[in-house]
């Protein structure tokens, strides 16, 4: 029975060289996938220094690997930063590095695989709530430095809430922990993180203030963290009237209750540390300050005792203050009139040259003037229309006055005023000859 395929012609196979098949192999490769996407777990990311991104994508059972490599633009789009052991999807090329003849995936997009949507839903909601000005820094408020009262809004069976206490036990034993209890994770976390948040509200504004509130779980996931994400959960945590100090996750995990927050910390321990300065290192700073304030307190008390002592040494002799500041003023009379004197000395030997100054620029200016004046008289002069009758020119009217300047204005037997330059002449029209018309110019219409 006939495969349907070519049968080979007999005789030996063809011999290939090494660059050769690998070439036509890579080729195949570009051909047959020319777009694939691939989803793995990455391993062993590295970013070179050109800014090219190498990886390998393993699978789950880790019994297959592919190594892929990715371009500085094409890495510039990702919005995360890859990590070892990330599900990811890859979008791209399947091709030969002809230098090992290794087979390598040329990636063009790289999204997480199974958080991809919620990753999606995270950025539609990040931009909505900060177009509102949820996220805005001006609206953010500094913390206590020194608090007395803190609550802290998290699982009782969290990790997180005994990290938070013993690093706040370690570092200020006298601040008091008030616990707020809730759910972190699953559907029914965020109306309980809201309802621990409005219990706190609720017993500071009763009188029972608080200086700070910690919102905090341990790491996980994007979908364990999601509760965080909730557009409830950061309305409250920006609508709470207590500074509030978010630390969710990681030193890598970023939600939206950490942009709604008036502090970001990387961890729950983080939280605490920067809420809380350590009591050992506030009680050196104050001792410092206080050392400082006996220092300055002891040079302004000899300060003053010296001043007292010379104002005691002058009350003793009354006499011999006032005879040094009746020498002081005559000496300084003596300086004011030499000053005077040679002031007006100084001027008088100055006046002579302003004089001659003041002479010469008065002259300059009346010949300025007189020559501004001749040329002005000579203009008004050429514009005299007494001149241009005296050239031979007559000035022609109508017996209205009106001017006749054209040929067709006139007709036979019409009376026109002939103005010369010694007097008037009354003409009568006999017959007017107007000339042709010019022949139109070039590019001109003849019409």
């Amino acid at each position: 029975m006939s495969s349907g395929m070519p049968e080979r012609p007999a005789g030996p196979s063809r011999v290939w060289g090494v660059a050769a098949l690998v070439q036509a192999v890579g080729d195949t490769l570009a051909t047959r996938f020319a777009s694939c996407t691939v989803r793995g777990e990455i391993s062993g990311f590295t970013r070179a220094a050109s800014g090219h991104g190498y990886f390998t994508l393993k699978d789950e059972y880790g019994n297959a690997s592919l190594r892929c490599a990715m371009f500085r633009r094409a890495l510039s789009q990702v919005d995360f930063t890859p990590a070892e052991g990330m599900l990811v999807e890859a979008r791209g090329n399947l091709a030969v590095y002809e230098a090992r003849g290794e087979l390598q995936l040329v990636v063009e997009g790289l999204t997480r695989a199974g958080a991809g949507a919620l990753y999606e839903q995270f950025l539609r909601l990040k931009a909505r709530l900060e177009a509102e000005g949820l996220f805005d820094a001006a609206r953010k408020r500094d913390i206590v430095r020194f608090p007395r009262r803190v609550a802290v809004v998290t699982s009782p069976a969290a990790a997180a809430l005994r990290d938070v206490v013993t690093a706040l036990r370690r570092r200020c034993p006298h601040v008091e922990v008030v616990i707020s209890p809730c759910a972190v994770q699953g559907a029914e976390a965020p109306p309980q993180i809201v309802q621990a948040l409005s219990n706190v509200i609720l017993v500071h504004r009763q009188g029972q203030a608080f200086d700070a509130v910690i919102v905090c779980r341990g790491g996980g996931s994007l979908e364990d963290l999601w509760s965080f994400n909730d557009e409830r959960v950061v309305r409250a945590i920006a609508a709470c009237p207590i500074p509030v100090v978010c630390g969710v996750g990681h030193e890598t995990d970023f939600t939206l209750a950490d942009f709604a927050a008036d502090l970001r910390a990387p961890t729950p321990t983080a939280a605490a540390e920067l809420i809380a300065q350590d009591r050992e290192t506030a009680l050196a700073q104050i001792d410092a300050v206080q050392r400082h304030m006996q220092h300055r307190v002891h040079q302004r008390l000899d300060g003053f005792a010296q001043r007292l002592d010379q104002a005691a040494v002058r009350m003793a002799r009354p006499a011999q203050v006032l005879s040094q500041h009746e020498r002081q003023l005559s000496l300084i009379a003596h300086r004011m009139l030499a000053a005077c004197r040679d002031a007006v000395r100084s001027n008088r030997q100055q006046l002579p040259q302003w004089q001659a100054r003041m002479t010469r620029a008065m002259a300059t200016q009346r010949a300025r003037q007189q020559h501004a004046l001749q040329a002005w008289d000579a203009r008004l002069s050429a514009l005299d229309p007494r001149k241009v009758l005296e050239r031979g020119f007559a000035w022609l009217t109508t017996d209205e006055g009106l001017p006749v300047t054209r040929a067709a204005q006139t007709k036979a037997g019409m009376a026109v005023r002939g103005v010369m330059a010694d007097g008037l002449l009354r003409l009568n029209v006999s017959e007017v000859a107007l000339d042709p018309a010019p022949a139109p110019r070039p590019g001109e219409d003849a019409a």
